[in-house]
């Protein structure tokens, strides 16, 4: 038995343990999805559901995004980024840290469907996995596909892919990404102001305004957003250059020190754009400045929320 039906094995009969002695209400997890390479969320509330939860490299969205709000007692199926937005979550007073069950899996990265597309662009029928590689198949060919070479952007330098809060993992600690240096930034910083503001106005002018990438982010739980504020209006409604760009450059403030890097934002987007790129030039400024990465701790705030004596007041005049 390979380590991803060992997991998926683990993470079923634990759910039903939580399940049958009341200690969650719902196992929020992933079913295999209806099309290859995609996993759904699934939520479990019987033994019978959990039956249906699965582990696999297709699991991309956050699961974190569906705990505010919520009442019951949750057991979350979490890798690294998603067990990182939960403590998040709870630290900002959006979920009951009680109410919530962290069943961790170590995750070894998770498989870009466009980077499979790049190498095998023939309709794809079927895909299926072991630890290292995937088989994706269609009318009249089968191609096996190391999965180090498929890998999603933010998982090729995640530091944390195993959970670093977790009530209990489902497997061993998952082995070590590259350590995220920022290299891809330097060009980018190294542009003057103007440069960098064409280049982020080139980023998002395919952007449709339909908050896609909002909606998958497990930050975004304002009760109105600022896009939908009417008293005062912020932004207009329509894909206008500059309230598209205020839009993108507001919620990346508003995630500064918060973004796990998760990147659902980016794979729920419909026009592939690579919206992370806001928050990751505003993960290293708060990493320079605080040596913070959220989520690592219950008791952790973030840098933006709370006020230390000898924070550096210069820019007060």
């Amino acid at each position: 038995m390979g380590n991803l039906e060992t997991i998926t094995q683990k993470i079923r009969e634990k759910a039903k343990s939580l399940l049958e002695s009341g200690q969650a209400e719902v196992v929020i997890g992933y079913r295999a999805g209806t099309i290859p390479l995609v996993a759904a969320p699934f939520f479990a509330r019987s033994a019978a559901d959990c039956d249906q939860l699965v582990w696999s490299s297709f699991a991309r969205l956050n699961l974190a995004n569906y705990l505010p709000n919520r009442t019951e007692k949750v057991a979350l199926v979490a890798k690294g980024c998603d067990a990182r937005s939960a403590v998040g979550q709870v630290v900002e007073n959006q979920f009951p840290k009680e109410n919530l069950y962290l069943l961790g899996v170590p995750c070894s990265g998770l498989v870009d469907p466009a980077q499979v597309a790049a190498k095998e662009p023939r309709p794809i029928q079927r895909a299926t996995e072991s630890d290292d590689a995937i088989t994706i198949s269609g009318q009249g060919f089968s191609v096996d596909i190391k999965k180090a070479e498929v890998l999603r952007r933010n998982c090729r330098t995640c530091a944390h892919r195993t959970p670093t809060v977790a009530n209990e993992l489902t497997g061993p600690e998952a082995p070590a990404a590259k350590p995220d240096d920022f290299e891809d930034l330097k060009t980018l910083l190294a542009k003057t102001p103007a440069e960098r503001l064409n280049h982020f106005k080139d980023l998002i002018k395919d952007c449709l305004r339909c908050y896609a990438c909002r909606n998958a982010c497990p930050l975004c739980y304002c009760p109105v957003c600022f896009v939908d504020e009417t008293r005062p209006q912020w932004l207009g409604k329509s894909t206008d250059p500059m309230d598209t760009m205020t839009f993108h450059l507001l919620r990346g403030l508003h995630c500064a020190g918060r973004c796990t890097a998760c990147g659902a934002c980016e794979t729920a987007c419909p026009v592939n754009i690579k919206v992370r790129e806001f928050n990751r030039v505003l993960d290293k400024t708060v990493q320079e400045n605080w040596a913070y990465e959220p989520g690592l701790a219950w008791e952790q705030k973030p840098p933006l929320t709370v006020f230390q004596p000898n924070d550096p007041a210069d820019f007060i005049k």
